[in-house]
């Protein structure tokens, strides 16, 4: 079995077809949310996720940029990020902000080998805010792991790619299609082979110039248009 692993779309429909056209020939999709924020193409972005989760096996959890926009929660965010929120809950389509409001905020899924994961944008301690970045200490994760009944882990949020390894579990974040933030502008996401058991972290090119312009010509803060080219 295929497990394609996508996260932190954030309106990026451009990062969001490159990915697709790489994964879709995966058995699962687990995506661990932020759908939308930040870029200038949200309908169409939601739209495209909503298709494809009637069609296939594609289970989505809610992050806490979808959680903002669906319910105006944008407390602690930065000045760019509360305007981007501000600006898609004017111009959302209503059934696209319910779907948001019906995304769970963690998901289970069991793969054919009986192999057992907990799907989730920040942590098990705090499901849409907490970070978890690779560099933290080991007894950090283990800490977070005994939150966690599953055998693996697998979380977004910081748009960074990590695999951290105790013992046989796993934590395993795909970093950000269509908002990376570690220093490669390229849509970031990764495979699970069941078989093997192998994980795979992938990137592809994507049109980030058109991405860019359509956030420009939205009105939204050009700083998002700028840093898409920067991979931050």
């Amino acid at each position: 079995m295929l497990i394609a692993l996508i996260s932190d779309i954030h309106s990026n429909l451009e990062a969001l077809e490159a990915v697709w056209r790489e994964v879709k020939r995966a058995d699962a999709i687990l995506c661990m949310g932020d759908l939308v924020g930040y870029g200038a193409s949200p309908d169409e972005v939601v739209e495209f996720v909503r298709a494809r989760m009637k069609k296939r096996l594609f289970l989505c959890v809610r992050g806490n940029h979808d959680n903002a926009i669906a319910f105006g929660a944008e407390w602690g965010f930065n000045p760019y990020a509360r305007e981007a929120v501000r600006w898609h809950q004017r111009v959302m389509k209503r059934e696209n902000l319910e779907f948001l409001r019906r995304l769970p905020v963690r998901q289970l899924f069991t793969d054919d080998t009986g192999r057992s994961y907990l799907i989730i944008h920040g942590s098990p301690r705090a499901p849409l805010d907490e970070y978890l970045f690779p560099w933290y200490p080991e007894g950090e994760f283990k800490a977070v792991l005994s939150y966690v009944r599953q055998d693996d882990l697998i979380v977004g949020h910081t748009h960074v790619p990590m695999l951290v390894e105790l013992g046989d579990r796993r934590i395993i974040n795909p970093g950000g299609v269509g908002q990376p933030r570690d220093g490669d502008w390229r849509a970031a996401y990764a495979f699970i082979d069941t078989e093997t058991g192998e994980i795979t972290f992938r990137r592809v090119e994507y049109d980030v110039q058109k991405a860019a312009q359509k956030i420009i010509e939205a009105g939204l803060p050009r700083f998002l248009a700028e840093r898409l080219y920067d991979g931050y």
